[in-house]
C-alpha cells in the first residue's frame, strides 16, 4: 500500500487528534473528512489502534522536520516563536500526547519527542532567561515551562501575542529570583 493512497487519511487523523485527541479518531468521521468509505480505511490501517500508531510515527518524522528548524534558529523571539506558530498542529497533537500521558506510548512519544527539543533549544532559552551561566537552572526551568505550555496552550491560545507574553512572563519570574 503506497504512502500516497494513506496520506489523505494521515493528515485527517493528525489534524483530529490535535484537536481532540484520540477520542477525535472515528472511523465513520475520518473517512468523511477524506471523502471515502469506512471500508476503505479499513483496507489500509485494520483498525484504530494501528491508524493510532501510524500518527504517532508521523509525529516523529514532523518532530524531525521542526527540530531541523530549531536548530536554525538564532534566539527565542522572535526566531522560535515564528515556526512555533508554523507548526501549530504539531504542538496541538503534542499537547493531546501530554494530556493523555497515561497512556504508555502516547507519553513515550511526548517524552521522547521533548527530550529533543530541549536539547537543541537550551543554550537560546539560557541566553532569553539571563542564565547562561547556569544551565542546570535554565533546563529546570524549561522543563516546567514546557510542562506549564502545554497546559495552558489551545487552538485559539497560540498566538505571536501569547506566546511572547508567555516568554516574557517566564523571564520577568526569572528576574524576580534572581533579585
Amino acid at each position: 500500500m503506497s504512502i500516497q493512497t494513506k496520506e489523505p487519511w494521515i493528515l485527517v487523523g493528525y489534524d483530529l487528534f490535535a484537536k481532540h485527541g484520540s477520542a477525535g479518531l472515528k472511523v465513520e468521521v475520518i473517512a468523511r473528512e477524506v471523502k471515502k468509505s469506512k471500508s476503505s480505511f479499513y483496507h489500509h490501517f485494520a483498525d484504530v489502534a494501528i491508524f493510532t500508531e501510524v500518527l504517532l510515527q508521523y509525529h516523529v518524522e514532523r518532530s524531525k522536520l521542526i527540530l531541523a528548524q530549531e536548530k536554525l534558529c538564532k534566539n527565542i523571539v522572535p526566531d522560535l516563536l515564528h515556526l512555533l506558530l508554523e507548526v501549530k498542529k504539531d504542538l496541538l497533537f503534542n499537547r493531546q500526547l501530554r494530556v493523555h500521558r497515561h497512556i504508555p506510548e502516547f507519553k513515550d512519544c511526548f517524552e521522547k519527542i521533548n527530550e529533543s527539543f530541549e536539547e537543541v533549544i537550551l543554550q537560546i532559552w539560557s541566553d532569553t532567561l539571563g542564565l547562561s551561566d547556569k544551565k542546570h537552572l535554565a533546563r529546570i526551568i524549561l522543563k516546567l515551562a514546557i510542562e506549564n505550555f502545554f497546559l495552558q496552550i489551545t487552538e485559539e491560545t497560540l498566538t505571536y501575542d501569547w506566546l511572547h507574553n508567555y516568554i516574557k512572563n517566564l523571564r520577568a519570574m526569572v528576574n524576580e529570583f534572581q533579585h
